[in-house]
């Protein structure tokens, strides 16, 4: 993410998302994305994370950490997933649709964590900064640096990410992980 979205680009993006969520939820095929109508970086390859709330608690994410296809595509795609495939949650109804409140993320390509000890990996977060990636063996999870807010603790912030990716909340400390950061580009529907 060399440059950041000007207001433009986050504002059609929001605006795809909110369309693909409606046409998702309603089951309806989205139409076909509008090259001429996209900015060149909108047609770019990047990786986002969509998240739904209701009251500002959580109602789907989902997402990718690295880019694979257009980012304009990615958001639609990963609005009407957060939607109907969080295994979190059940799939979002048609009578929730005004209450839903959508948040987009831009992923940085996330780079891999060289640390020596779990004191040392802690001292190396940057808490409210960092998105954390934690993979051992098969096992893989993912907290967005939002998460913070919620869990500023970097013990507490480890221990949560390891239950997530269904491993003991202390592997962190007995075992040599895999650890990837990321940053976001976040933005959000107007209140």
């Amino acid at each position: 993410m060399t440059e950041k979205l000007s207001d433009t680009e986050k504002q059609i993006l929001l605006r795809l998302a909110r369309e693909a969520l409606e046409f998702g939820v309603r089951g309806k095929k989205l139409p076909p994305l509008i090259a001429a109508s996209l900015t060149p970086r909108l047609l770019e390859n990047g990786a986002s994370f969509v998240t739904l709330t209701v009251n500002r608690e959580l109602r789907g994410c989902i997402g990718a950490l690295e880019a694979y296809q257009p980012l304009a595509a990615d958001v639609r795609e990963h609005a009407v997933a957060a939607a109907l495939e969080d295994p979190r949650f059940p799939p979002v109804d048609e009578s929730e649709l005004s209450r839903i409140h959508i948040e987009v993320s831009r992923l940085t390509a996330p780079i891999p964590l060289e640390y020596s000890s779990s004191e040392d990996l802690l001292a190396r977060l940057n808490p409210h900064e960092d998105g954390v990636i934690l993979k051992y063996g098969r096992r893989r999870a993912t907290f967005l640096p939002q998460v913070w807010e919620q869990i500023p603790d970097p013990e507490d912030f480890l221990n949560h990410l390891c239950a997530k990716m269904g491993a003991p909340s202390n592997l962190w400390r007995n075992e040599k992980l895999e650890v990837y950061l990321y940053r976001v580009e976040e933005f959000h529907e107007a209140n």
